[in-house]
């Protein structure tokens, strides 16, 4: 057997198993490895070279289960655009949790491995174009800085799914800090016991948090917790213009990552309006709705633990509403400084969020780009935009340069702090669907290599970058991306 560095643990199991059922994923014909993240393999304790061995994408593919696996799939609830029901991972196995050699614990779950007994008829099965799309992504926003699971690896299983048509079957592997969501406590509040939510509770605050054994009230602390962490990666959306598409609340973690790349794309032209997703008919998701929705879901978590939180619920209702609505001022606070962040403002003035707001209001009018608005504005290169040549911008940008000049930090810091927080490129939607029907038509996965690896330093402002900036020959305004189930 080769030594591959799996040091797998179980901690999820040792949970009451109304969270879960023992299953093992359904082996496949040939599988061939697509893509290994090494860099992330390491950082795990796993061995990349080993990895690509035989054994090591038969466990990708999950032909062979690794040592000190117990393969499981977790039973979690949701609200779906606003309508609550039963969920479960229906094509997702966890293997387990990888303690890494600094001891710190990931999941590792195995997207597209077969039914489960939460499938709801559905064949447990992904095609490769959604399982590279989420590749891209998750590796994209980690690069970016905003909390996300990963993508370890993706392998095709030399099997077809069918879908509207036929396409090549694969398996993504994740990991991530946990896949606990809010849909696992809506589950647990619906179907299982006042202990069963404890449980469940103590195990999300073991797993995520620390200082909860000195707080009068751990649970509430757990929501407190979960707010604050929900408002810093919403803002880092935001910032940069990142449309998760589906936020249901089983999509939505308690560890602040953002998870479940389906319909996801980035906005080019900047309009809060903006939406991608095809089944989003009513805008519920679009890009500024985020906020909302989100503290949408964690009212309902609030829901959730509100009958640990003490022996008398309705005593805590108030308190609950209150720690919920802390999420405007905790996000607003983020955004505030990932904005004054973007235009090179190290201090607070009064008059800074209507600076902003000009602006953004300046960039919806004349249609411009979101990111290379930004970074135009970081080079000091003004041209090849409508907005640029208006009147408009040219007082704001008179106010900007005033603004600028009455804070202590020189003229290099701010361009230095406008480059750690513009990102010279995105993965931009019409270079995702380049490189997705590359490897899917054509077996090439040169296209999406060079894409990722421009990726992985966003901030980099390297000339192979440049390519990569350019805007799509047409307007995105119709394009539509699919959940990929």
């Amino acid at each position: 057997m080769t030594n591959l560095g799996w040091k797998l643990e179980n901690s999820y199991t040792e949970l009451p198993n109304i969270f879960y059922s023992q299953d093992e994923p359904t082996p496949v014909d040939s599988p061939q490895l697509v893509f290994l993240n090494g860099g992330l393999a390491k950082s795990l304790g796993l061995d990349p070279q080993a990895l690509q061995s035989e054994e090591g994408v038969a466990i990708f593919s999950g032909n062979k289960i690794p040592e000190g696996s117990k393969p499981i799939a977790q039973a979690y609830a949701g609200h779906q655009f606003g309508h609550f029901t039963m969920l479960g991972d229906g094509r997702a196995h966890l293997l387990g949790e990888q303690v890494t050699p600094d001891g710190k614990r990931y999941d590792i779950q195995l997207k597209g491995a077969g039914p489960t007994p939460y499938s709801r008829r559905g064949d447990g099965r992904a095609a490769l174009g959604p399982m590279l799309r989420e590749y891209i992504m998750s590796e994209a926003l980690h690069a970016l800085g905003i909390a996300s699971n990963r993508s370890l690896a993706v392998v095709v299983t030399g099997e077809p799914v069918q879908r509207e048509t036929i396409y090549p079957g694969a398996i993504l592997t994740r990991v991530s800090e946990s896949h606990l969501r809010v849909g696992t406590f809506q589950y647990a509040r619906q179907w299982g016991t006042e202990e069963d939510l404890k449980e469940l509770a103590d195990y999300a605050l073991e797993r995520h948090f620390t200082g909860y054994e000195d707080v009068e009230n751990r649970y509430l602390y757990l929501l407190e917790e979960v707010v604050k962490r929900q408002a810093k990666v919403i803002s880092d959306w935001q910032l940069v213009g990142f449309i998760h598409g589906v936020m249901n609340t089983d999509n939505m973690t308690i560890s602040g990552e953002t998870i479940d790349y389906g319909p996801c794309a980035f906005m080019n032209a900047y309009d809060l309006e903006t939406v991608f997703s095809s089944i989003d008919e009513q805008g519920r998701y679009k890009y500024g709705n985020q906020p909302r929705i989100a503290m949408w879901n964690l009212a309902r978590l609030a829901e959730s633990l509100l009958p640990i939180m003490s022996d008398d619920p309705e005593s805590m209702v108030e308190v609950a509403e209150k720690t919920v609505y802390q999420f405007i001022e905790l996000y607003k606070e983020h955004w505030m400084e990932g904005m004054r962040s973007k235009l090179g403002l190290f201090n607070v003035e009064e008059e800074d969020e209507t600076l902003i707001d000009e602006l953004l209001t300046l960039m919806k009018d004349h249609e411009a780009d979101f990111t290379n608005t930004f970074r135009s504005l970081t080079l000091g290169e003004l041209e090849g935009m409508d907005l640029f040549e208006s009147e408009g911008f040219t007082n704001w940008y008179e106010k900007w340069q005033e603004r600028l000049g009455r804070q202590d930090e020189s003229e290099e810091q701010s361009k230095k702090l406008m480059k750690q927080s513009n990102p010279s490129i995105i993965p931009r939607n019409h270079r995702v669907e380049e490189a997705l029907e590359a490897a899917e038509n054509d077996g090439d996965l040169t296209v999406m290599e060079n894409l990722l690896r421009v990726l992985s330093k966003p901030y980099a402002y390297t000339p192979d970058q440049e390519e990569y900036t350019k805007l799509p020959p047409e307007s995105d305004d119709d394009y539509r991306t699919f959940c990929g189930t």
